[in-house]
């Protein structure tokens, strides 16, 4: 599944709500494009090939770092893939989520469901058709499941490789607030950093010293370190 979960208004022989085992029994090409957000379906949009293009290329980056990691510390298992679920809660199977990338621990066997809490980081490929509501509505169901980072990285409209990225950490605790004001969220995410290629300052009319030369430097929830010319396709 590709692109951010959007409510979906399904057809008369597609209901609104559906089991994980209803689901299953739908064809692959139909089946491939829905999130099933506490068994309400929403049709995970398909994106434009540059969407595709971007994904792979991300998650190949984030596989070279996560290997390194493992090399210097192989006290440390970590895998990286792209569109894959992830089943929210501990059990069941009729609540889930699509990143278009991720990074989780190595499970103890192959084929197994990965929970939220087998995942480290998820991440989102935008392009200019994702609304404000769409990013919003997806990133607060990951916050909600307690996955720790969140990361976005956004196209941009003429035919440029990655612009912007952006990694959001969790943040749990209370929410410093007014008395007397509780927060909706029981966990939000807040921005830990933001990276620009040249294109993406020229594009918002910005100094040159505002993009960042060396590409993408994090070091969680390992030593991230990806230059532009990884991320081109």
């Amino acid at each position: 599944m590709t692109g951010m979960g959007v409510p979906y208004a399904a057809p008369p022989n597609l209901p609104t709500h559906m089991t994980w085992e209803e689901l299953e029994l739908l064809p692959e090409e139909i089946a491939g494009q829905i999130e099933l957000w506490n068994g309400r379906v929403v049709w995970a949009r398909r994106g434009p090939a540059e969407h595709q293009d971007c994904t792979v290329e991300f998650r190949n980056a984030l596989r070279r770092c996560a290997r390194a990691d493992t090399a210097e510390r192989p006290d440390r298992c970590w895998r990286v893939s792209v569109e894959t679920n992830v089943f929210l809660g501990d059990t069941g199977k009729s609540d889930f989520l699509t990143p278009d990338f991720l990074v989780y621990g190595c499970l103890a066997e192959r084929y197994q469901d990965i929970r939220a809490s087998d995942v480290h980081l998820v991440g989102e490929v935008l392009s200019p058709s994702n609304t404000p509501r769409d990013i919003e509505t997806k990133k607060m169901r990951y916050a909600a499941a307690g996955i720790p980072w969140y990361w976005e990285v956004l196209l941009g409209r003429d035919p440029h490789p990655t612009t912007i990225v952006r990694a959001y950490g969790l943040e749990s605790g209370p929410a410093q607030l007014p008395s007397g004001v509780t927060s909706l969220r029981p966990a939000n995410y807040i921005i830990a950093g933001e990276w620009r290629s040249g294109i993406s300052a020229a594009e918002d009319g910005m100094d040159c010293d505002v993009f960042d030369p060396a590409g993408i430097t994090f070091d969680f929830p390992f030593p991230i370190r990806i230059p532009w010319s990884e991320l081109e396709y």
